[in-house]
C-alpha cells in the first residue's frame, strides 16, 4: 500500500473511534460524540504508524491487508467496510 492510501478516515466497526490521518502529518481522533478527543502528529515507516499526541503521549499501530491495528483496536478505512 502506498503511503497516500493511508491518508483519510479510519473507523472501528461500531464507528465509536475515528482516526483522521491528514496529509500534513497530523491526525485528529474522535471518540463517540467527542470530536477532536486527541490530536497530534504521526509518522509512517512502511506499514507502521507512530502517533504522538499534543500532550506527548505516544502510541503505534500497523497496517495489514488494508486494516489498521492500533492499541487493541481494529480500524477500517471509511468506505471499505
Amino acid at each position: 500500500m502506498e503511503t497516500k492510501t493511508y491518508i483519510g478516515l479510519w473507523v472501528t466497526k461500531d464507528g465509536y473511534i475515528r482516526h483522521e490521518l491528514l496529509p500534513n502529518g497530523r491526525y485528529d481522533e474522535a471518540r463517540g460524540s467527542r470530536k477532536s478527543a486527541y490530536q497530534g502528529r504521526y509518522t509512517l515507516e512502511g506499514d507502521h504508524i507512530e502517533y504522538v499526541d499534543d500532550t506527548g503521549f505516544t502510541a503505534d499501530g500497523d497496517f495489514r491487508d488494508g486494516i489498521l491495528y492500533h492499541a487493541g483496536m481494529v480500524l477500517y478505512k471509511e468506505g471499505t467496510t
